[in-house]
């Protein structure tokens, strides 16, 4: 068991409990901080972990051009060529500005899997279909996972809270937050689909694509939100990384302290053999 979820050694420890910090290690950072400073942590890794208001501007807008497109020639090529052209250029400003890229290639491989997928079958409502099939496998993963034990949710922002896996063995409210988060993103997405393929299979290209444009963001910023706030009531994430770190500065100062006692252990013997040892009363 690796110290990313090694089980905690404090028979009192509870959700609700930090246990003290082994000798030669610092607490935790977060462990004392107060509500607006958990507040403050958890909505900076939700905002890094999806992307914020221009990771949705991103995942938006490309979907948007093809329909309004779509809706005014009925020109599937030119409205596919659009959509990925505006992904592109989007990928493109994230590369020039040196950002994170992730969002915006996730869009653009989306984006070109829906063009792809049109152009072979001649259908433009296939457009949305690769998109709305990863909808659908996102939102089983989260509710697998979760019934598994393992929250997706937890996956995603472990290592954005630093924490990796620990939760999952050493932070049991946590792991409990997660997993409520989960079941919200599993279900409103499920909920998603349950609107989107009746859809695909009785309304028209445009109707569709509306309907999908506007069920982009309200239930993104919903599951978000219900994220945030299992977040914010959850214990205070355990920065793994920084325990690595104090306990390899305590090993060596523990290596340093033991080569000075080495180092002055000859001039000792030798001040010994000066003095003609120890002399003992007669």
């Amino acid at each position: 068991m690796t110290s990313y979820d090694r089980p905690p050694t404090d028979p009192d420890a509870s959700p609700g409990h930090q246990a003290p910090a082994p000798a030669g290690l610092s607490a935790p950072p977060g462990a004392g901080a107060g509500p607006d400073a958990g507040r403050e942590v958890t909505e900076a890794a939700l905002f890094e972990a999806f992307g914020g208001v221009r990771g949705m501007v991103e995942t938006v807008l490309p979907g948007l051009l093809f329909v309004a497109i779509f809706t005014v020639n009925k020109d599937l090529h030119i409205s596919a060529i659009a959509a990925l052209a505006v992904s592109l250029v989007l990928c493109a400003v994230r590369l020039i500005r040196r950002d994170t890229v992730k969002h915006a290639f996730s869009g653009v491989f989306g984006v070109a899997f829906g063009v792809v997928f049109a152009m072979m079958t001649g259908n433009a409502k296939d457009f949305y279909l690769p998109g709305m099939l990863y909808t659908l496998g996102l939102a089983l993963a989260y509710i697998v996972t979760t019934l598994a034990g393992v929250p997706l949710i937890g996956l995603i922002l472990g290592p954005v809270f630093k924490e990796n896996l620990s939760w999952r063995t050493r932070n049991p409210g946590r792991k409990t937050a997660y997993a409520k988060a989960s079941w919200a993103w599993g279900l409103i997405l499920l909920a998603k689909c349950l609107i989107l393929f009746p859809l695909y299979w009785w309304a028209d290209t445009t109707q569709l694509g509306w309907v999908l444009v506007a069920l982009k963001i309200p239930p993104f910023l919903l599951a978000l939100y219900l994220t945030w706030v299992f977040l914010v009531k959850a214990p205070a994430p355990i920065d793994v990384f920084a325990e690595m770190e104090a306990q390899e500065k305590a090993e060596e100062a523990e290596r340093d302290r033991q080569r000075g006692l080495l180092a002055t252990a000859p001039d000792a013997a030798a001040a010994d053999r000066r003095g003609g040892g120890p002399r003992h009363r007669r």
